[in-house]
């Protein structure tokens, strides 16, 4: 495929949408004050790393949108490709920690490509469904590679075994199918089906992932085991009331109560620091990123550049949807991360990637791509 370069270096920078940009700083920057708080006023050990990861994050995201999208077009499998063989390498030689073998040991970062493959899931069948016709989507022969492109990665990931990525993976595939078009019966058809598979799925749950279940349902059965993460979580949200107690005033977490203060219950941190208002204050920037990336979407005048800028907008709502509802008790806890707030460094490039691709997508929106 040919691709010329129709725009100027300085026409893609004044439509790069740096509303998009200011937005993700704001949410950036509020981890960053987090995890300075975290650590009790010092930017090591989390804040300086965090800050590092996102100067290189966002100088990728800058070169990842100024990219014509017909690029990300013609590398949509190959990148799919290079995150399922990342995925083959941890099986075999990669870093085991917290009982789970998910990482890779680059030395100046820990590669954990489940990550990666979460946005390589969606680009790819973005380019698959690009040139669907409605027919198309009804044609069960047509819809089954597809289906195996959302299958390899998500098996690999369970050897890890990492149950919740697997499930962000299957959520961001089915994501794509719907916007895509695919007929609602068939969603109703695997809702019944998944529905009906819970019982065989139990019995191959792990330990410690039946245990979650259980606590979810019932956290007050074991307050200082299992249960111990989200009653904390609970606590330190309400003693936040409405203003909060002041920044690194926060007792659950300096005190040691509120375990992975910097990671999974961050948004925790935040609002027993921040309050109510502060809350909802971080969760109006995070909705306000949502919007922004719906925009561009809808804005795209090809089905390439829409499906993977919302299956990317989505995926990355999933998660702030996940996180915040994980650490509020009403969902099962399952190790996702509040998108540029946690402190993570795959995990931070990799959304600012995604976003680089959507306001490639953005940049690019009046391009003309191959119908196959």
């Amino acid at each position: 495929m040919h691709i010329q370069n129709d725009q100027s270096l300085i026409y893609k920078i004044q439509h790069l949408g740096w509303v998009f940009v200011l937005l993700i700083t704001a949410v950036a920057s509020i981890g960053f004050l987090a995890l300075y708080s975290a650590a009790g006023g010092n930017l090591d050990p989390w804040a300086s790393k965090q800050i590092l990861r996102f100067s290189m994050g966002m100088a990728g995201l800058f070169v990842v949108a100024l990219i014509d999208v017909r690029w990300w077009y013609r590398l949509a499998y190959p990148m799919y490709l290079g995150a399922l063989v990342l995925l083959v390498i941890v099986e075999v030689m990669g870093h085991v920690g917290m009982g789970a073998q998910r990482w890779i040991n680059l030395g100046f970062i820990q590669l954990q490509p489940s990550e990666v493959m979460k946005v390589a899931v969606v680009v790819a069948l973005a380019k698959y469904f690009h040139a669907a016709t409605p027919s198309d989507m009804k044609n069960i022969k047509f819809l089954l590679p597809a289906a195996f492109l959302i299958a390899a990665p998500v098996a690999l990931v369970l050897l890890q075994p990492d149950l919740g990525t697997s499930l962000m993976i299957i959520m961001a595939g089915i994501t794509m199918f719907f916007i895509s078009g695919a007929p609602i019966w068939m969603f109703l058809l695997g809702g019944a089906a998944v529905i009906g598979a819970m019982p065989i799925a139990w019995m191959f749950m792990h330990a410690y992932q039946k245990k979650r279940v259980m606590t979810f349902l019932n956290p007050e059965s074991d307050p200082l085991g299992s249960g111990y993460h989200i009653t904390q979580s609970k606590i330190a949200l309400g003693s936040g009331g409405v203003d909060g107690k002041g920044f690194m005033q926060g007792t659950q977490s300096h005190l040691n109560f509120l375990p992975e203060k910097q990671t999974d219950f961050i948004f925790t941190l935040w609002a027993e620091e921040w309050g109510f208002l502060g809350g909802v204050f971080l969760l109006l920037l995070l909705g306000a990123i949502f919007v922004y990336g719906t925009s561009v979407a809808l804005k795209c005048r090809h089905a390439f550049g829409r499906l993977m800028a919302l299956g990317l907008t989505v995926n990355y709502s999933l998660y702030v949807f996940i996180n915040v509802g994980m650490v509020m008790g009403l969902l099962p806890v399952v190790g996702a991360p509040l998108p540029l707030v946690s402190y993570g460094g795959t995990s931070m490039l990799v959304a600012l990637f995604g976003f680089g691709l959507i306001l490639s997508c953005n940049v690019h929106r009046d391009s003309k791509l191959p119908r196959m």
